[in-house]
Parts: C-alpha cells; sequence; structure tokens
C-alpha cells in the first residue's frame, strides 16, 4: 500500500468518526507513521492543522443536521463533541458568522468544508538536496515568541516576531554578546507545537561558560540524527513545503521530537539557510 492510499484510508478513518472520538495515535498508525510525525506532516500537505480540519468538518456536519432535521442545538452539539451549547454556539459562529439555532433561517449563509482527499501530482522536476547527519547534544540560547500553528498566519506572524526582536534590541545584544556584527543573521529554532500553537526562538548556540541575562531563553536539544536541507536563496517558505509534500512521502524517514531549525549564514539580505529537522527511519 503507498503513501497515498495510507493518507485516503487515515482520511476515512476520520470521517467515520466525526460523531465519536477520534484517535490521534489511530489515524497516524492507518498513515503508517507516528502520531508526532503525521500532526507536523499534516498542515504542509494540506494548509490546515489536523485538528482544525477536524473541527471545521465537525461544524460543516453540524450545520446540514441542523438545517436539514429538527435535532436540538444541545444533541447536536454533544454529538460533534462540545461539552456545553455555549461552547458549541462559539465554535459555529466562529465558523459560520451565525449561532447554531440561525441555520434553519432561511436564506441564510453557511460555510462547508468538503471532506479531503488526497491525489495523485506530478512533482519531481527539481532535485532536492539534503544530507543526513548525527549530532550531539548541544545548547541554544535566545527569545521566542509563540506563533499559530496554522501556516499561512504563522508565515505572517514570524516576520512581525523577528521585526520586534530587532527593535527592541534583542539580535542586538545576542550578536554583541558573542562578538559577532550586528547585522548578522542568527539561528531560528521551532518547537513545542501543540497543534494550535508554537515556540519560535531567535537563537544561536550556547558557548561553554556564556552568563545569559534573564530575558533569554536556554533551549537544550539531546543527541539526535538530523535531516539537513540547503536552501542557497534562502526561500525557506517553499522548502518546508516540499519537505513535507515531497521528500518525507517518498524517504524512509519520519520526523521525531525535538526542535526543528532554520540555520541561517550570512548577513541580513544576503544570507543562506538551511532546515533541520530531527528525524529517525521508519
Amino acid at each position: 500500500m503507498d503513501w497515498l492510499d495510507r493518507m485516503n484510508n487515515a482520511m476515512e478513518y476520520i470521517e467515520t468518526n466525526l460523531a465519536d472520538n477520534i484517535s490521534y495515535d489511530q489515524i497516524a498508525q492507518i498513515a503508517c507513521c507516528s502520531t508526532y510525525h503525521f500532526q507536523r506532516m499534516f498542515p504542509f500537505i494540506t494548509g490546515v492543522s489536523l485538528s482544525e480540519y477536524i473541527r471545521r468538518r465537525r461544524l460543516t456536519l453540524a450545520a446540514f443536521e441542523l438545517q436539514t432535521t429538527d435535532a436540538k442545538v444541545i444533541d447536536v452539539a454533544m454529538k460533534y463533541g462540545y461539552d456545553s451549547p455555549e461552547a458549541f454556539s462559539r465554535a459555529f459562529k466562529n465558523l459560520h458568522g451565525i449561532i447554531p439555532v440561525s441555520a434553519r433561517d432561511k436564506g441564510v449563509s453557511l460555510k462547508a468544508y468538503p471532506r479531503m482527499s488526497f491525489h495523485i501530482s506530478i512533482k519531481g522536476d527539481v532535485e532536492m538536496n539534503y544530507r543526513m547527519e548525527q549530532r550531539g547534544p548541544f545548547e541554544m540560547f535566545g527569545v521566542y515568541g509563540l506563533i499559530n500553528s496554522n501556516r499561512q498566519t504563522a508565515f505572517a506572524e514570524v516576520p512581525e516576531f523577528r521585526k520586534k526582536c530587532d527593535d527592541d534590541g534583542s539580535v542586538d545584544l545576542m550578536n554583541e554578546m558573542l562578538g559577532r556584527f550586528g547585522d548578522t543573521m542568527l539561528h531560528a529554532a521551532l518547537y513545542d507545537d501543540n497543534g494550535e500553537s508554537f515556540k519560535y526562538m531567535i537563537c544561536y548556540h550556547l558557548p561553554k561558560g556564556l552568563e545569559i541575562p534573564e530575558r533569554f531563553t536556554k533551549l537544550s536539544v539531546p543527541a539526535l540524527t538530523w535531516a539537513i536541507f540547503p536552501e542557497p536563496q534562502c526561500d525557506l517558505q517553499k522548502l518546508w513545503d516540499r519537505i513535507y509534500s515531497e521528500w518525507f512521502p517518498t524517504s524512509e524517514y519520519e520526523q521525531v521530537e525535538g526542535p526543528s531549525f532554520e540555520m541561517y549564514y550570512g548577513l541580513a539580505g544576503y544570507e543562506a539557510g538551511e532546515i533541520w529537522i530531527p528525524v529517525r527511519k521508519k
């Protein structure tokens, strides 16, 4: 069974269980990968987090049910996993723009998110360079912000956070402590992703014996195997997409717990970059 079949079978499991408990572990097992890897791969392939996709599908079905049956709002709320009518009403309004009871009004406008499926797309005409490296434990230090896990939101929030760190002097102070030029690019760590948000840390390797101010955070990285993808033009957004949509589905590796890195080499505006992802063989 190939990757395409496994992913579609995982979507079938979700669809079948929208009115029941959905196990992320079971989804990942059907897709033949770890839960951690599946949750991180899914938004890069689909543009939406796994939890958000399930939420949208449930609220889509809930709207259909309210429109076509006499079911009570509280019964529909409980059916699709909401503990109270209030929580259901908030989620319903956030998605559809109206409260649940108004779904029965004539001419009302609602949103329907269709079931997702995976199909063949012709890719691979451009090669991907990568290397595998094993590294012992190391420490990074820097300053982090919470970034929304939604891809499109994240791609907007990250530049804003980087600018904030430039404006408040964090980047200049780190480069000064490290004896580097002020406009030298620092690295970035992406970690503690809970499906809704993740930490994005502007960081650098912590030299032995260096005392850091309280405004900075240490990040301890264990010994790991890394898949490293270079990007000379530093178009890392496109590279992230290709890693998850092209490299992982055809490789023998999956992502493991631990921070990923955007490593930058050079001056701001002229830097080259690499993406580091911790992996293991399936």
